[in-house]
Order: structure tokens, then sequence, then C-alpha cells
């Protein structure tokens, strides 16, 4: 797959559900299908679900440079879309609003991640939002500060809202920084991997969350402290490196992976890691580009490519490939499965570079299982 093939995914996978925001019916649209047993509140906090997963995801394509002109036409069309839509949705007054009070604590889940997708596009998500949207927004993220979080991921979750304050020139509490970043360096347990709170959980959240939201939030908050600027500089660049490494060899021959652990529904999105690590010039040395971009491409059709995967109004549906709802946990909704969008963040680098430009070639499991190659053994990281 060539950069026209992701924009083609991207296309399909993002504009039901910016197209559905952008003409204020998006609540109804995701409504359509969830979990048998699903809490009505999931579904009332489905919309920033989506949207903050979508944003996520295709954030740092909205400010990518050098774009050809059939490229930039959609890809200036969701960015208008985007803005549009949080402009009423950020609006308590308006009935599309995404619900930003109140106690929800479904809802510090999902505005984090819009709040990354804001981050990961500041040009075309908040430079160019107007005033009063963007003061909205804001409140927004502070009005989260009632919601307590789980001791486990989800600390990063009021992490990265505050992240996005301090990012917009708001005040940010940088206790909420600082108590995610320390806990986390506690649960890391070695070889690049975070366990989810006090237990390791095998499953794909150091991809879904963990690794991506520590990042984006050091990042971001670069300059502020010196303790978590030499823990970026340190320890979480170089393990985000070394957990994208062990992706890449998770990815079988024909795009499969294990099927493991919780919310497997986010398909692709369970890469985040390794297309974030490409996106940051984070790869390992042992990994080319184009490799990187051979295996990603084979996770995206093998879990986006079958028609099954799709309802006929184009959105998702819940599995993994094609239609699987009894893989879907009580918690999931039509708006969790856009996690899947945060595989498409080397949209984000200009065609120019090698993630691109570098021809198609094996990744480690093909060069292993099929065509036998002698390949280097793989080794744990360790930093003591």
């Amino acid at each position: 797959m060539n950069r026209s093939d992701w924009v083609k995914y991207a296309d399909r996978l993002v504009r039901p559900v910016l197209t559905a925001a952008a003409e204020g019916r998006l609540e109804p649209a995701l409504a359509a299908e969830h979990h048998a047993d699903v809490d009505p509140n999931r579904l009332r906090t489905a919309p920033l679900e989506a949207m903050g997963r979508v944003l996520s995801g295709i954030g740092p394509w909205l400010d990518a440079p050098g774009l050809a002109a059939q490229e930039a036409a959609v890809r200036d069309e969701f960015a208008e879309l985007s803005r549009q839509s949080l402009s009423f949705q950020a609006d308590p007054d308006h009935p599309a609003y995404l619900r930003f009070r109140g106690e929800e604590r479904q809802t510090l889940v999902d505005a984090a991640f819009l709040a990354q997708g804001i981050l990961r596009a500041p040009k075309a998500l908040w430079e160019r939002l107007d005033a009063t949207s963007q003061a909205r927004l804001q409140q927004a993220m502070v009005d989260l500060r009632n919601r307590k979080p789980g001791f486990n991921n989800w600390l990063l979750f009021g992490a990265m809202t505050e992240a996005l304050l301090h990012a917009t020139g708001a005040q940010a509490d940088l206790m909420r920084i600082d108590y995610a970043v320390r806990q986390h360096e506690q649960w890391y347990v070695g070889d690049g991997t975070y366990a989810d709170g006090p237990e390791f959980h095998f499953d794909y959240y150091n991809s879904y969350v963990i690794h991506p939201m520590l990042t984006d939030t050091l990042r971001a908050m670069a300059g502020v402290d010196p303790v978590w600027d030499e823990g970026w500089e340190r320890l979480q660049q170089p393990r985000l490196t070394r957990a994208a490494e062990i992706q890449e060899r998770m990815i079988a021959p024909d795009g499969s992976f294990p099927v493991v652990g919780r919310s497997v529904c986010y398909r692709c999105g369970a890469f985040q890691t390794l297309a974030q690590a490409a996106l940051l010039g984070l790869l390992p040395q042992t990994l080319s580009a184009g490799q990187v971009r051979s295996a990603l491409s084979a996770v995206i059709e093998r879990t986006l490519g079958p028609d099954a995967s799709w309802r006929d109004d184009g959105f998702l549906r819940i599995g993994l490939v094609g239609h699987q709802p009894s893989l879907g946990e009580a918690y999931i909704t039509t708006g969790s499965l856009y996690l899947a969008a945060c595989v498409l963040l080397p949209l984000g680098l200009s065609p120019e570079d090698p993630f691109w430009t570098e021809p198609e070639s094996p990744w480690t499991s093909v060069r292993v299982w099929d065509a036998g190659e002698d390949v280097p053994a793989d080794h744990a990281r360790r930093e003591r």
C-alpha cells in the first residue's frame, strides 16, 4: 500500500463521523449499534468518543506539509468539517453539545482523546478555531476536574486534558500531570512495557493509551519541569522505540496479530505505538521505514478491508475482522471503534519522508515465516 491507499482508508473511516457531526446527527448514527448491556449513559458520550478518537488519529495529517492537490483537498475538507463541528459541540446551549459538564466519568476518557487530537493538529484544529470556541473548549477541560480517574491508565486522561490547557495558554493543574507521570514510572515493568495500574495486563493498552499519551503529554510540557524533560529523553523516548520494535514483530505475515486482552474491537488502533514512533522519527535502527509501512498496511487491510467491517451507512461495525459483536465488551459503542484511526498517524509525515518513499519490504514475521531468512534475534532492552 502506498500513501494514496492510506488516504482512501482515512476517507472511508472518518468521513461518516465528521459529516454526521457537522450535520448535528452524530449521536443517533452512533447509537445504531452497541453492546446489548451497554449503559445508556455510554450512548450519550459516544459522539465525544468518536470525535476524539478520529481527531487523535488524523490530527497530524491535518497539519501535514507538502501534500499533492488531490490529497490536500480531502484533508482540508476534513479539517473544515472538524472545526465546524467543534464550534457547536463545545457550546453548552447547542443540542449537539458534547456534555463536558456533569459527572459522567467516561467523558474524561473521551475528552482526553479530543485534547490529544487538538495537540496533534495545533494549526488546523486550534489556531483556526474561533476565539469563542477556543474559550469553550478550555473551559470544558477545566470542567472535567470533578471526574475522578481510575488508578490505572486513566490517570493519563487527566494529564492529557491539562496538557492541552497548558499548550493553549490556559492555567494547567500541574499536579495532575506530575501524578500521572510519576505513577506510571512506578508501573514500568521493563522492556518498553508498563503495567496498567498495580497489576500487569496482557493487552494493547500500552498502545491504545499509555505510550501515546505519556509521549504527547511530556512533549507538550517540554521546558516546564526538568524532571519531566529528563524523563522524556532518558526513559519514555527509548521505551517508546522499544515498544514499537516489539509491535512490529507481532504482525503476522497475513497482517493478523494476537487476539488478546480487552478492547480488541479497536482493530488496527492496537498499533498506535508503532505508528507514533514512525511519525516522530523514533523507529529503532532494526526497522526500515519501508518495512514498517508494509507491516502497518497489512494490519489496516486485514482489519478494515473486509466489507463486513462496515455498516451500510459507512460506519464501522463492532468486531476485529468483519462483524463480531461478541468481541465487544459492555462499554463498547460504535464511537469506541474509532480508535482504529490512530494507525493513520504517519499521514502527518510529508509525502517525501522515507516512510512513504522507501519501497515496500517484508517485515520481520514475513522474513522469518515466509522467506526463511536468517533474521537477527530479538533482545530485551535493559535500563540498569
